[in-house]
């Protein structure tokens, strides 16, 4: 096949080895309108090491890009942070044909990919856990329902890099590796999208993770997330979008939803919406029919109020 791809270095001893999706328009329902990637990482080690791999179709491009900068038979070690498909679907393929020393994932992990695939003798791993890489050193934190029971991070010491899995991502699929490069309005617009759509029920534990990290005291300057552009400026800012999204403090701000069959239910949504702008609320109305929910769960994020409006058909509400 030849090295078509190729991988992009994201810290001295990282390289991004991972797959740009650029058709890709739905994601467990969430309409993902420009793209994904699925993000998966190569650790230039004593023992060279794989953090996760890619969407099974994609499995080619995941080689190619590993070829760019070692032979993939050289890798050692691989880690499944998370055991989701779009992270994990290729890893059989993928082992098959590198062969890897060792492979580990989480205690929950080691369970999903004996079930989805039927691997066994992957190595578990817990919170706390550390990994020598022979010069370099992982260590792991288990998080747990973000958003999966198997999720996992992967912190590279020397390189203070973060491998965070489903967190701190974006569905954009960009030739762009780094958020630095990408215009802010479009960053900030795709990670609150994503919170809204794929974390926000998960927001409790978020909450807990983020005082976790805190209290470990690692020196997080680059993270990597399984999705989206990898992030190595403003952190901080980054954790604290996290922080506040997860603390759900309502604003001023209300979200009428509504369908309708012969406009009933659009007159009183219409009339709601005037007794919120009068009462001083930033109103947004959105007809179901014409909007799609992940729209909807962007807008209800940072709302501190939602009215939903149905007709009935057949005693139940309208399916939309």
């Amino acid at each position: 096949m030849g090295n078509v791809y190729k991988a992009v270095k994201v810290s001295d001893h990282v390289y991004w080895v991972g797959a740009i999706d650029w058709g890709i328009r739905d994601f467990h329902g969430y309409t993902t309108r420009h793209g994904s990637t699925y993000n998966a990482y190569l650790i230039l080690a004593d023992k060279i090491t794989l953090i996760d791999t890619v969407r099974a179709p994609f499995r080619d491009e995941l080689l190619s890009r590993i070829a760019s900068v070692v032979d993939p038979g050289d890798i050692d070690y691989i880690v499944s942070d998370h055991a989701e498909m779009d992270h994990s679907g290729s890893l059989s393929r993928i082992m098959e044909e590198v062969r890897p020393e060792k492979v580990f994932a989480s205690v929950m992990g080691t369970e999903a990919l004996k079930e989805h695939f039927g691997l066994g003798g992957i190595l578990p791993l817990k919170s706390a856990d550390t990994l020598s890489l022979g010069n370099m050193q992982l260590t792991f934190m288990e998080t747990r329902m973000l958003h999966w029971p198997d999720s996992m991070f992967s912190y590279l010491k020397e390189d203070r890099l973060l491998f965070s899995q489903d967190a701190f991502g974006m569905h954009l699929a960009s030739a762009e590796r780094f958020a630095d490069t990408i215009d802010t309005a479009i960053l900030d617009y795709e990670s609150a999208t994503y919170y809204a759509n794929i974390l926000m029920p998960y927001s409790p534990q978020i909450l807990k993770l983020l005082e976790d990290v805190k209290k470990s005291g690692l020196d997080i300057r680059i993270v990597a997330p399984d999705h989206g552009p990898v992030r190595r400026r403003k952190i901080d800012t980054l954790m604290e979008s996290y922080a506040q999204w997860a603390r759900q403090r309502p604003s001023n701000k209300a979200i009428v939803l509504y369908d309708t069959m012969w406009h009933s239910t659009e007159l009183m949504a219409r009339a709601i919406e005037e007794g919120l702008v009068a009462g001083g609320a930033r109103v947004r109305v959105m007809s179901m029919s014409s909007s799609h929910r992940s729209d909807a769960a962007y807008e209800i994020l940072d709302a501190g109020a939602l009215v939903a409006g149905s007709p009935t058909l057949n005693n139940n509400i309208f399916p939309t």
